[in-house]
């Protein structure tokens, strides 16, 4: 791997996880003006779709799948389509924006270590291992007062757990996304508009409340987590992984918490518990323990 490759991967997953730090905010801010999750899920889709589908029309054969065939989009539409954004806006349902940048981003480099283990027999090396359990612990710290349903986070458990799923489904998809080894923006095209044709399936399913909010709103989570996660940041993490692989990929998302600390604290006014703070800045630097061990590619 050439200089060049790691300074692109590392600025990719960079770019991938300021995007997701503030998603973490714009969705929490979604839910506390009375958007559901099936509204974001429904806006996330068609904004993405809408952006994608000059481009997938002029280059993807056969349309709208690709090198990726009718199966594999499928398996990709179900791990980072709708049932993705329902359950990561469902988690924000219950628990502060803080949590889903600490969970979701924390237990993906565990996640993806045990699949790798489980499917290649490839063990994590020591160093790698040390920052994946400092990693387990800070969660652990930082889930204390949900868990215990304390009086200042009563539901965040059930939210707690969702993020946990959230980050399991992204594992799965990365090392998909590494082994079959088709086009970044063939994955990013092909997940959004197979989405499209499920989303009816939502307004019948579940409550929707577009009607209920001011355009401006709508016109945000449009363009944030249609344009920019719906699209920019998913092309973002399967470049880093094409660049990376799927184990090191994973292991530069401290920043994800750190800049949504920042971002809730300023526009949400949610400050985060005193174990909150340190489960946090545990498992930061368990992040950054298994980033920088040899053996996390």
């Amino acid at each position: 791997m050439t200089s060049r490759t790691q300074w692109l991967g590392l600025l990719c997953g960079l770019a991938t996880a300021l995007i997701w730090g503030v998603q973490s905010v714009v969705t929490r801010h979604a839910m506390l003006i009375g958007l559901a999750p099936a509204d974001v899920t429904i806006l996330r889709f068609v904004a993405a779709a809408a952006a994608l589908l000059p481009w997938a029309l002029w280059n993807m054969r056969p349309f709208p799948t690709g090198s990726l065939g009718w199966r594999r989009a499928w398996v990709v539409v179900l791990l980072v389509g709708p049932p993705y954004s329902l359950v990561l806006v469902g988690g924000a349902v219950f628990a502060p924006a803080l949590h889903s940048a600490v969970i979701s981003p924390g237990l993906i480099p565990v996640f993806t270590a045990v699949l790798v283990f489980l499917v290649t027999g490839e063990r994590a090396g020591r160093m790698r291992m040390v920052g994946l359990g400092v990693i387990i612990l800070g969660i652990a710290i930082f889930s204390r007062d949900a868990l215990a349903a304390a009086p200042s986070r009563p539901d965040a458990w059930i939210g707690d757990l969702l993020f946990v799923l959230v980050a399991l489904m992204w594992s799965i998809f990365g090392l998909l996304a590494k082994r079959w080894k088709v086009s970044s923006v063939e994955v990013t095209a092909a997940s959004c508009l197979l989405s499209v044709p499920l989303l009816p399936l939502l307004v019948l399913a579940l409550p929707v409340n577009l009607l209920r909010v001011p355009l401006a709103e709508i016109a945000l989570q449009a363009a944030y987590q249609g344009v920019l996660v719906g699209v920019v940041a998913l092309y973002l993490y399967a470049r880093a992984i094409e660049l990376l692989g799927a184990a090191r990929a994973t292991l530069f998302l401290p920043l994800v918490p750190v800049v949504t600390t920042a971002a809730s604290a300023m526009l949400l006014a949610e400050t985060p518990t005193p174990a909150e703070l340190i489960g946090m800045a545990v498992a930061v630097t368990g992040m950054a323990i298994a980033f920088r061990s040899p053996s996390a590619g």
